[in-house]
């Protein structure tokens, strides 16, 4: 089973950048597509962005304004997302997920979350 660990959260000021990973626990990682979400309090979890197997077709939400980049290195068991002009409004617990087909039924692995506070 897939586990997934997020890291490179914290504290960083408006204008800040910051790059999140997500790490797998298998080297199966490479077959699933990645994406992150955030939650942040008292609000929905919401789609931040994906990538696809073998790196192709990355998704954003279109609130993001091209300030977030995603990207993938399989050979590490890795995908990130690198955060340019954090606003306050980022404040959220980010979340990674990978989603894939095993045995012929799709499933989803969540991490555990890493939290990301955007503040002067």
């Amino acid at each position: 089973q897939l586990q997934l660990v997020e890291s490179g959260g914290g504290l960083v000021q408006p204008g800040g950048s910051l790059r999140l990973s997500c790490t797998g626990s298998t080297s199966a990682f490479y077959q699933y597509v990645v994406s992150w979400y955030r939650q942040a309090p008292g609000r929905e979890r919401e789609f931040v962005a994906s990538i696809g197997t073998g790196g192709a077709g990355t998704n954003y939400a279109d609130s993001l304004q091209g300030r977030f980049i995603m990207s993938r290195d399989d050979a590490r068991n890795t995908a990130d997302l690198q955060m340019n002009a954090l606003k306050p409004e980022d404040t959220a617990v980010y979340y990674c997920k990978a989603g894939g087909f095993e045995n012929d039924r799709y499933v989803d692995y969540w991490g555990q979350g890493t939290q990301v506070t955007v503040s002067s």
